[in-house]
C-alpha cells in the first residue's frame, strides 16, 4: 500500500505543538513533540512550542486566539491523552488533532474500551478491574488462570505492567500497579505473537509484528532495548493483513476514535487475534511504531505530520469523535 502525500490547503496558519505536560510519559512526549517542531520547520509551516506543565492557560500564546489557529498534540498519557487537553481545546474552538472528547477517555481507560469491544462483538482477553481497598481477588485471578497480565487502568507506555505467573506473585503487582491511579486491570495472559497496527484517517497501515528481548513490548522494549526487533512486512499473507486491517479499523472506530492513533493486539498460538489498546497519541519519536508503519507504506515523516495536521478539524457541540 502507498500513501500520498498529503497535499495540504497550503494555508496552515498558526500551529501550537502540545509537548511535555505533567504525566509520566512527559519525556517521551517532550521527544515527540520536538520531532514534530523539526518537521514543521523543514515544511516552511510557522509553529509554537508549548508545554503545559511549564506554562497555564491564562498564558495561552495569542497564536491559539488567531481564526487559522491549530492545535498538533504531541502529549503522551495523563490530560494529553484522557480528555482534559481536548476539552479545554473544544471550549477555546481552536481545531487539534486525533481524536475528540470522549474517545480519548474511553480509550484511555482500558476496562471501558474493553467493554465497548465485549459489546460489538470484538476478540480481547478476558479481565476483571481490580481497585485500591478491595480484598485479594484470588477467586477471580484462578478463574482466569496463570499467567495473567496485570496493568494500571489508565497508564501508558506499558508502565506498571506485569506478568504474573503464580498466585504468589499476584499481590506484588496488584500494590505496584495500583501506584499510578487506584485502578488496576487484571487480564489473561495470551501466549503469542505481538502486533500493532498504525491507522491513519480511515486506513490502516502496514502491520508490525514485534519481537521482545523480555517477553512482552514493555517500556525497556520500546524505549530502551536495542533488541527489539519490529517486522513489517509482519509475515501475514496478503488475505490475513485485510483481515486484520478491518478489525483495527472496527477496534478504532468503536470508542469513536479518529484522526490517527494505533491499535495494539496479540495473536494467540493456533491464529486467533485478541485487541488489547488503543493509543490515540502515539509516539512520534526515534522509536515510535506509526513512524516506522508510514515509512513502509511509503510516507517519509514529513508527509506523516502533514497529513496529521491537515486532520485537524473544528468540533463542535456533539461532535465527540
Amino acid at each position: 500500500m502507498k500513501l500520498p502525500r498529503a497535499a495540504g490547503s497550503g494555508n496552515h496558519g498558526a500551529v501550537v505543538v502540545l509537548r511535555g505536560g505533567s504525566s509520566l510519559e512527559r519525556s517521551i512526549s517532550l521527544e515527540s513533540g520536538a520531532m514534530v517542531l523539526e518537521s514543521l520547520e523543514r515544511l516552511g509551516i510557522p509553529a509554537v512550542d508549548f508545554d503545559p506543565a511549564r506554562r497555564t492557560p491564562t498564558e495561552f500564546p495569542a497564536e491559539f486566539l488567531r481564526p487559522d489557529a491549530r492545535v498538533f498534540i504531541a502529549l503522551h498519557g495523563g490530560a494529553g491523552e484522557d480528555g482534559t487537553v481536548q476539552g479545554t481545546l473544544e471550549m477555546l474552538g481552536v481545531p487539534y488533532t486525533g481524536s475528540g472528547v470522549l474517545a480519548s477517555a474511553l480509550s484511555m481507560d482500558k476496562t471501558r474500551l474493553k467493554q465497548i469491544w465485549q459489546a460489538r462483538g470484538l476478540p480481547t482477553p478476558e479481565f476483571f478491574e481490580w481497585r485500591a481497598g478491595e480484598s485479594a481477588p484470588d477467586a477471580a485471578a484462578a478463574r482466569l488462570g496463570y499467567p495473567l497480565m496485570v496493568k494500571p487502568v489508565c497508564e501508558g507506555s506499558s508502565l506498571g505492567a506485569v506478568r504474573v505467573d503464580a498466585a504468589g506473585e499476584l499481590c506484588t503487582a496488584l500494590e505496584q500497579a495500583v501506584g499510578y491511579g487506584g485502578r488496576v486491570l487484571v487480564e489473561r495472559w495470551i501466549e503469542g505473537e505481538e502486533y500493532t497496527v498504525g491507522v491513519l484517517g480511515a486506513r490502516a497501515l502496514p502491520t508490525i509484528r514485534l519481537e521482545t528481548p523480555g517477553g512482552f513490548y514493555d517500556y525497556h522494549a520500546k524505549y530502551e532495548s536495542s533488541t527489539t526487533r519490529y517486522l513489517c512486512p509482519c509475515g501475514l499473507d496478503t488475505a490475513g493483513e485485510a483481515e486484520l486491517a478491518r478489525m483495527v479499523l472496527q477496534a478504532f472506530e468503536a470508542p469513536g476514535a479518529a484522526g490517527w492513533g494505533r491499535v495494539d493486539l496479540m495473536r494467540e498460538r493456533g491464529g486467533a487475534f485478541h485487541l488489547l489498546e488503543i493509543n490515540t497519541v502515539p509516539g512520534l519519536g526515534p522509536h515510535s511504531l506509526v513512524p516506522k508503519a508510514a515509512h513502509a507504506a511509503g510516507m517519509e515523516f514529513d508527509d506523516l505530520v502533514l497529513t496529521i495536521l491537515e486532520s485537524a478539524a473544528p468540533r463542535g457541540a456533539g461532535q465527540n469523535a
